[in-house]
């Protein structure tokens, strides 16, 4: 099951990135063109936000399923070991700060506010979430805590 839900949280990832992408640029275009917000550019803020909810889900999840959270609490020796310390801390925390941004960025589509700034807002929540995403990825070049691509694949 565990194994089911890590491969099913690598797949997530690049759905994640492409909404984060596709985002970023309808927004960078509008912002650029002066164009009005559309409800295409607020739908990819939206599918980013569920998209990301899904793989907080996942995340959390694999996180108490694999008991990352007792890992957490036995003490400094987790802080001392890089690879534990990424997948009990960094990982978490820097996902959920980038959660926390898509949610604030989708938020700010929906107030009254000039198409500028609406575009303007929703690109930098965004770009910001997207940098934090993927520092706190592991990625397979990663030492120590290096991940496939895609499921299935080696390291």
């Amino acid at each position: 099951m565990s194994q089911g839900l890590l491969h099913f949280h690598n797949l997530m990832r690049w759905v994640v990135l492409i909404f984060a992408l596709v985002t970023i640029f309808r927004s960078l275009g509008g912002m650029g063109g002066g164009k009005a917000f559309s409800s295409g550019t607020r739908k990819s803020a939206l599918f980013l936000m569920i998209s990301s909810d899904i793989q907080l889900l996942l995340g959390l999840a694999l996180y108490f399923m694999n008991n990352w959270f007792q890992v957490l609490t036995s003490g400094g020796e987790v802080m001392k070991n890089p690879a534990l310390r990424f997948f009990a801390l960094e990982h978490m925390a820097g996902m959920l700060i980038a959660l926390t941004l898509v949610h604030i960025g989708y938020a700010s589509t929906k107030k009254e506010a000039s198409d500028a700034t609406k575009h303007k807002r929703l690109f930098w929540y965004t770009l910001i979430a997207l940098i934090i995403i993927i520092v706190s990825i592991p990625w397979p070049f990663r030492e120590l805590v290096g991940r496939p691509w895609f499921p299935g694949m080696s390291v």
